[in-house]
């Protein structure tokens, strides 16, 4: 019997860090799985972060949207059967992507929410940059299974962003700046939060189970095994 063909995943990449942790994820998981070094065909392709940095402050949604289609047309002439997007924040730009795609998405956000219903969770906070935080992106794929998302307050939003866009986009990680993280779970976990998403695939350079006061979502791990699952179980040889 000729054994099952991994699908190939396309990467859809915004930040440099957040792409590169969901690639490597998909590698080595998909070695665990697979055995031996084995792993789905994966093919990548980023622009510049500052070209979707310079349309999230302009509000500028469709341009988003048109750097996410560049990228997906790129990785479908690659060969990529469906893709993933390890960056929360411009899924904001969902809406206007989707209908013009030339390939299948997994929606990260959805992905996340689908964990959470599976742990019973019903407030969740949200981490992540200003412009995430501040979008429908987590409230909607929530809120569409009865999960209540919760934004952090004005002044630990732009704590967030600020550690965010000035330390872990770049790769540095400060213990300091890990300990006010920590910080505001804490205080999310006051308001009655029973989880935490890392709705920054950046976040996980800094926050882990071992050191949060919440459990955690890992957005970007999470988005990860469920690629491996869709390429894993989506088809075989004719």
């Amino acid at each position: 019997m000729t054994p099952p063909v991994p699908l190939h995943i396309g990467i859809v990449g915004c930040s440099a860090e957040g792409a590169a942790l969901c690639f490597r994820t998909i590698c080595a998981e998909g070695a665990a799985r697979l055995g031996g070094h084995a792993h789905p065909e994966v093919s990548l392709h980023t622009p510049s972060l500052a070209d979707y940095i310079r349309c999230l402050d302009a509000g500028d949604r469709q341009g988003v949207a048109d750097l996410m289609l560049a990228s997906a047309r790129k990785l479908a002439a690659a060969g990529a059967d469906f893709l993933v997007c390890p960056d929360n924040t411009i899924h904001q730009a969902w809406d206007l992507v989707a209908p013009r795609s030339p390939l299948p998405w997994l929606h990260i956000a959805q992905v996340v929410a689908q964990a959470a219903g599976q742990r019973g969770l019903r407030r969740v906070g949200v981490l992540g940059t200003a412009w995430l935080v501040r979008s429908e992106v987590y409230p909607q794929a929530l809120g569409a299974r009865g999960i209540e998302a919760v934004r952090p307050s004005d002044a630990d939003r732009a704590l967030v962003d600020r550690i965010i866009m000035d330390e872990l986009v770049p790769g540095t990680v400060r213990p300091a700046s890990t300990a006010q993280l920590v910080g505001v779970i804490a205080r999310l976990r006051a308001t009655g939060c029973d989880a935490v998403a890392l709705a920054c695939t950046e976040l996980p350079l800094a926050l882990h189970d071992g050191n949060a006061p919440l459990p955690l979502l890992d957005s970007t791990r999470l988005l990860a095994r469920a690629a491996l699952d869709r390429s894993l179980g989506a088809r075989t040889t004719p």
